[in-house]
C-alpha cells in the first residue's frame, strides 16, 4: 500500500478506500475533476475525539486534492441546539489547524430553499400530509422482518397537501399533530426508506432564524440538500449512516434539480477503549455534575483535551496514524498519549517541581547564602538554552524521595545515605526531625559537600540517586491536578456510572515549584521532572495562584 503526504498534518497516512473513490471519479471526469468536502455538526455539544477524527478525514481529503472544505452547522432542530454550541465548535476546529475561508454555512442559510424542494415533493405527489402521531407513525412503520401499513391519509390529493403544508408553516397546527412525510415504500427491507417524516411542527424560538418558522426539516432530508447546494463532491460520514444513503440518494434524486449530485461514502468509526463518546452520555456526565463542564479534562471532548494539555498537532498525528477504513476501529488510548509525548518531548522546557514536599535543611550551608545555578531548559533540545535556578540552605524534595528503614536497592534519601540534587550538589541525610505523638517526618538536616557542584568536572565518588527539588525561600506555591482515566476498566455490560474512577481527580494543593514556573501563562506545557507533562489550567488559575493540571504520565505504555 502506498503512502502519501498529509500536507496540512504533515503527517504520512497511507493510501485508503476513500482516496481510491475519489481517484476513479477524478479519472472519470466526474464533478469536473473537483473535489470539496465539508463537516457538517449538528450544534447541540461539544466536538470529542471521535468528532475530531471525521474532521480530520474530510479536511485532509480536502487538502490533500487541493480542493475546498465548508463547516456547516446542520441546526434543524433547535429545541437541542444553542449558539454556545456553534462558538465552541468553530473555536475548537480553528485550534485544530481547520481553515475553511469564507465557506462556513448552516441548514437554516436553506429553510426558504428546503420548503420550496418540499412544496416540489408534494406537487410530484412524493410527499404527504400525515395527521399519525409520533407513537401512531412508529406502529405503522412495521419491524426489520415485517413490512409497514400505509398512512391513511397517504393517498391525499395534491392540492389538499399543498394546503394543510402551508398551514402547518403558518402555524395553524398545535404541534406534533401533523407532519410532511415523503412518499416511498413501506415494504422496503431499509425502514428509512419507508414513508419518512421530512417536517414537523414545532414551536420553538431558532439560535438564528428566531420566531420565523415553526416547522423544521428533518436531517435527513436536509442534509442532501444542503450539500447539493453547496456543490459538495463527496459527502463523507461515519458507518451509521450507510442505511440512510438510499433516503439521501432518493431525495436528490426527485428533486432534480442538481446536475451531478454529491456522493454519500461512509467510513468506520473511531472509538478509545474505554473512553465515552456518545453525546447523550456526555451531556448525562455534564449536567448530572459527573464531571467539571464540558471542559473538564477527563472528558473526551476537544476542549477537555486542550484543557488538559493535548496539542493540536498530537491530535491530528494521532487521527493520522490510525487510518481510515469500512470497518472503524477500537484503539487504546495509549496510543493517543504516545503520540502527545512525542510531540511534547522537544517543545516542553523541563522544570522541577515538588508536589508532596518535605523540607530539607542543609545545615553547612551558609543562612544567607543564594547560588543561582545552570540548568538546561531541554536536553533533547538544545535550541531552547538554559535557565537559572536558585540553590539555599533550605529546600524542598518530594517525600516518597525519603525512607527511614528503605528496602534494598532504594537510592533515594535515608539516613547516611548520600545522593545527588539535580544540577546542584551531593546531600547527605545526618537527622531525622519527626512529630513526638504521631512519629511523622517533619524535616530532615543533611550536610552538603561543596565540592560537587554539578558541572564543576567533579569526578570523584559516585552516588545512585539522583533528586529534583526547589529553593523553599524562592519556591512558588501552587496547586496541581492529576488527572487519570474517569472510567474504570469495563467488565461485562454496566452502566457507566458503576465504572467511574473514584481517583479520576486527585488535587493537591500544597505544592512547590521552582520560581521560573511562577511567570506561566495559562496553556503553557512543561515537563515536571520525573512527574509527567503539565499545563497551566485555564479555567482555575489566577494572577495570585497558579494551577496546573497533569497532561500525561512520563511512562510510555504504546507499543
Amino acid at each position: 500500500m502506498s503512502s502519501e503526504m498529509n500536507n496540512g498534518n504533515n503527517v504520512f497516512v497511507p493510501s485508503n478506500f476513500i482516496h481510491r473513490i475519489i481517484d476513479r471519479d477524478i479519472e472519470e471526469g466526474i464533478y469536473e475533476g473537483r473535489v470539496h468536502t465539508r463537516f457538517p455538526p449538528e450544534p447541540n455539544g461539544y466536538l470529542h475525539i471521535g468528532s475530531a477524527y471525521a474532521i480530520n478525514i474530510n479536511y485532509s481529503i480536502a487538502e490533500k486534492y487541493r480542493g475546498k472544505f465548508n463547516l456547516r452547522f446542520d441546526d434543524t432542530n433547535p429545541r437541542k441546539e444553542e449558539t454556545e454550541y456553534v462558538d465552541a465548535i468553530i473555536d475548537d476546529m480553528k485550534w485544530l489547524g481547520c481553515d475553511w475561508e469564507d465557506r462556513l454555512f448552516y441548514a437554516s442559510d436553506y429553510f426558504d430553499a428546503l420548503y420550496e424542494y418540499a412544496v416540489k415533493l408534494i406537487k410530484k405527489n412524493k410527499a404527504f400530509v400525515c395527521d399519525l402521531t409520533a407513537e401512531e407513525v412508529k406502529q405503522y412503520r412495521g419491524t426489520l422482518t415485517e413490512p409497514g401499513k400505509e398512512s391513511p391519509y397517504r393517498n391525499r390529493d395534491i392540492d389538499e397537501n399543498l394546503d394543510l403544508f402551508e398551514r402547518m408553516k403558518n402555524g395553524e397546527f398545535p404541534e406534533g399533530s401533523r407532519t410532511l412525510r415523503a412518499k416511498i415504500d413501506m415494504s422496503s427491507s431499509n425502514t428509512n426508506m419507508r414513508d419518512p417524516v421530512l417536517y414537523r411542527i414545532q414551536y420553538t424560538k431558532h439560535h438564528r432564524t428566531g420566531d420565523k418558522w415553526c416547522i423544521y426539516p428533518m436531517y435527513d432530508y436536509a442534509h442532501p440538500i444542503s450539500d447539493a447546494i453547496e456543490n459538495i463532491t463527496h459527502s463523507l460520514c461515519s458507518i451509521e449512516f450507510l442505511n440512510h444513503r438510499p433516503l439521501y440518494d432518493w431525495c436528490l434524486e426527485v428533486i432534480d434539480e442538481f446536475k451531478t449530485p454529491p456522493k454519500q461514502r461512509e467510513f468506520g468509526r473511531m472509538s478509545l477503549r474505554g473512553v465515552v463518546t456518545s453525546k447523550r452520555y456526555l451531556r448525562e456526565m455534564v449536567e448530572g455534575s459527573y464531571v467539571d463542564g464540558w471542559d473538564d479534562p477527563r472528558m473526551p471532548t476537544l476542549r477537555g483535551l486542550r484543557r488538559r494539555g493535548y496539542t493540536p498537532e498530537a491530535i491530528r498525528h494521532f487521527l493520522g496514524e490510525i487510518g481510515v477504513s469500512k470497518d472503524g476501529s477500537t484503539v487504546d488510548v495509549a496510543m493517543l498519549e504516545h503520540s502527545l509525548r512525542d510531540d511534547l518531548k522537544l517543545k516542553a522546557p523541563r522544570k522541577m517541581a515538588v508536589l508532596q514536599p518535605l523540607k530539607v535543611i542543609i545545615t553547612n550551608y551558609p543562612e544567607d547564602q543564594v547560588e543561582w545555578l545552570e540548568a538546561e531548559n531541554n536536553p533533547e533540545n538544545e535550541e531552547m538554552g538554559t535557565r537559572k535556578i536558585p540553590f539555599s540552605r533550605e529546600i524542598y524534595i518530594e517525600r516518597d524521595d525519603f525512607m527511614e528503614d528503605p528496602p534494598k536497592k532504594f537510592f533515594r534519601l535515608f539516613p547516611g545515605n548520600e545522593v545527588r540534587l539535580r544540577h546542584a550538589y551531593f546531600i547527605k541525610c545526618e537527622e531525622v526531625i519527626k512529630d513526638e505523638e504521631t512519629g511523622e517526618v517533619l524535616e530532615l538536616r543533611c550536610t552538603y559537600d561543596p565540592e560537587t557542584k554539578s558541572g564543576s568536572g567533579f569526578t570523584g565518588r559516585k552516588v545512585k540517586g539522583t533528586l529534583h527539588w526547589v529553593s523553599a525561600p524562592h519556591a512558588v506555591k501552587s496547586e496541581v491536578r492529576l488527572y487519570d482515566s474517569f472510567l474504570l476498566d469495563q467488565e461485562g455490560n454496566k452502566d457507566w456510572k458503576e465504572i467511574i474512577n473514584p481517583n479520576s481527580l486527585i488535587i493537591l494543593d500544597n505544592c512547590y515549584l521552582e520560581p521560573s514556573l511562577g511567570e506561566s501563562a495559562v496553556e503553557d506545557k512543561f515537563q515536571f521532572l520525573r512527574h509527567g507533562y503539565f499545563c497551566v489550567d485555564t479555567k482555575y488559575s489566577t494572577k495570585d495562584k497558579l494551577v496546573f493540571n497533569r497532561t500525561v504520565s512520563l511512562k510510555d505504555s504504546y507499543k
